[in-house]
């Protein structure tokens, strides 16, 4: 292995949420911090070079996206995810959650209804809430230690019949909730890891295409995708697809990059795409920063040999902590990811939930995790593990769990 992942990085005040915000948080800091989606390891080297090079340069003024930046995205996805986009598609968010947030006060109005496929990450909720919209659940289907999409409760939810797969899409017509304008997609799935299958995505966008309903899809987890899965971007299956949706990337989850607060939006349909950037422009968040811009493209060009060994180190981190919980401490049962570096832990045999079940990660194992409930009304037996550290932290952690279930 050429990149060192077991390095531990000493993270205290630096001002790291994940850190420094523990004891805010859980009323402790002297526990784990498993919690907060970021890795513990050092970004690419060859990304904090050319940070540091730009910023022993001593000026910081403004600055824009350069031709280079935008060619490093169109070719890492094209490369990554086999999808060609052409460069104007490619605008700019200083977060996928602000994306979203753009997103939901450019293409819907107060009062509307967007749909989120649940237990999702806690802010597709109050991006919607806090927007005066409506959010509509679509909760995914939970059996056998895996997650699956409700297609009958979806929809039941735009009011279409349950026979539509079995009938003729094109001769028929069916009624719908018209104030149902957006749907979230989560791809790879936050907090389940599920990657979507080509198949999936084509019954969603069937469903969004004849109900006009536009596609926002948070993709940011996209790079971090296991062995045997493949990420598909919804808009890169049909001309349609393509023509209906919002595509939000970023390096951040990727090369350990989340503070740099930057993401690049894609938005193949050109009045769509406009719309979008007046609204970046209205709320003056067009700008970016510098060391954004210079991380995304540097991230891109020259990370792919980094991100491999990432993903070998975190493939070895989610068998060995599936098989320790399988093996050390059945009563809580992983959802085995596809993707993502998080683990969604069912801990219903533990006969706690919500407050009491998080209670008891935080004062009797120590580690810090957030709770399943935040994800959706029915998750109150499970918590969110980040497991993007090194394994001697991911096997104090485990052991740490062991030993609180055992004396429980």
């Amino acid at each position: 292995m050429d990149y060192n992942f077991d390095k531990i990085v000493n993270r205290k005040n630096t001002n790291s949420f994940k850190w420094d915000k523990l004891a805010a948080r859980f009323g402790r800091d002297d526990i784990i911090p498993m919690w907060i989606a970021d890795m513990e390891f050092e970004t690419p080297i060859e990304v904090s070079k050319i940070i540091k090079e730009r910023a022993n340069h001593g000026v910081y003024g403004y600055t824009f996206r350069s031709e280079g930046y935008h060619d490093a995205i169109k070719n890492w996805v094209k490369k990554r995810h086999d999808w060609d986009i052409d460069s104007k598609w490619i605008t700019f968010s200083p977060g996928i959650v602000p994306a979203l947030s753009m997103c939901v006060n450019t293409f819907t109005k107060p009062g509307d209804k967007i749909i989120t496929q649940t237990p999702v990450y806690p802010p597709f909720y109050s991006v919607i809430k806090q927007n005066g919209r409506i959010v509509i659940e679509n909760e995914l289907k939970f059996n056998n230690g895996r997650y699956t999409i409700d297609f009958e409760d979806l929809l039941c939810k735009i009011n279409l019949k349950r026979n539509y797969f079995t009938s003729n899409l094109m001769n028929n017509e069916f009624k719908f909730d018209p104030s149902i304008k957006m749907l979230f997609l989560c791809n790879p799935h936050n907090p389940s890891g599920r990657v979507w299958t080509k198949d999936e995505l084509l019954r969603i966008g069937e469903i969004c295409l004849k109900n006009n309903i536009l596609i926002a899809s948070d993709d940011i987890h996209c790079d971090i995708v296991y062995k045997n899965n493949k990420y598909l971007p919804i808009a890169s299956l049909s001309k349609e697809l393509e023509n209906i949706s919002i595509t939000c990337i970023s390096p951040g989850k990727t090369f350990s990059l989340t503070g740099m607060a930057t993401s690049a939006i894609i938005i193949p349909n050109e009045k769509l795409r406009e719309e979008y950037n007046k609204t970046l422009e209205t709320l003056e968040l067009d700008g970016g920063n510098i060391f954004g811009a210079l991380a995304t493209e540097a991230a891109y060009k020259y990370g792919e040999k980094w991100l491999e060994e990432l993903l070998k180190y975190l493939e070895d981190n989610l068998n060995f902590a599936v098989n320790y919980f399988e093996t050390n401490i059945p009563q809580i049962k992983p959802v085995r990811p596809q993707g993502t570096y998080l683990l969604w832990l069912d801990c219903s045999d533990l006969g706690l939930k919500g407050i009491d079940l998080s209670d008891f990660f935080v004062n009797q194992a120590k580690i810090a995790v957030n709770p399943g409930a935040s994800f959706g009304k029915n998750s109150k037996e499970f918590v969110r593990m980040n497991i993007a550290c090194s394994r001697k932290v991911l096997e104090k952690a485990l052991y740490q769990i062991e030993e609180a279930v055992k004396a429980k």
